[in-house]
């Protein structure tokens, strides 16, 4: 049996690249899990399509190592807004950015919600939900590195 391409090898064990997705209360307790190409495009449709208040979500990769602490070492946010057909992205590890994309909307600032709760993004932070949906293919098969399918900014204040 051959390793699928969203699996790597680590040691002499095969790992499933696997990502804990939270955006919507429910998933406070259990996660949502994302293991495929498909299940990103199930969680960007559910963000695109479902509630306005939680078209947010927090990402983990399951590849990556834990902080002494337990939590991880990284944080990936991917939003979609489906009606514009753009979303925005974020990557957090030793440093914070945001993607970069045009100034299509209007004002300073844009807002996704993870379960009800508000994020604030640069309007420059909105790219092409194809996009959204690339980089987040790439976040699953990379074990959790940042996405180079983006520009990135660091945004000023954050």
């Amino acid at each position: 049996m051959g390793q699928r391409p969203w699996s790597r090898r680590d040691g002499g064990k095969v790992t499933h690249s696997r990502v804990h997705a939270y955006y919507r209360e429910q998933h406070a307790d259990e996660p949502s899990v994302v293991r495929t190409p498909q299940d990103v495009d199930v969680l960007i449709d559910a963000l695109a399509t479902g509630p306005e208040f939680a078209n947010l979500a927090v990402l983990h990769s399951a590849g990556r190592e834990s902080l002494p602490s337990g939590f991880p070492d990284h944080e990936f946010m991917v939003g979609a807004d489906g009606e514009r057909q753009v979303g925005v992205l974020s990557f957090m590890d030793e440093k914070n950015y945001v993607s970069l994309g045009s100034s299509g909307s209007n004002g300073s600032t844009v807002v996704y919600h993870v379960a009800g709760n508000p994020t604030e993004f640069p309007a420059t932070a909105e790219v092409p939900l194809a996009l959204v949906r690339q980089a987040t293919k790439e976040f699953l098969s990379s074990g959790g590195r940042r996405p180079m399918c983006v520009q990135w900014q660091e945004p000023e204040v954050w």
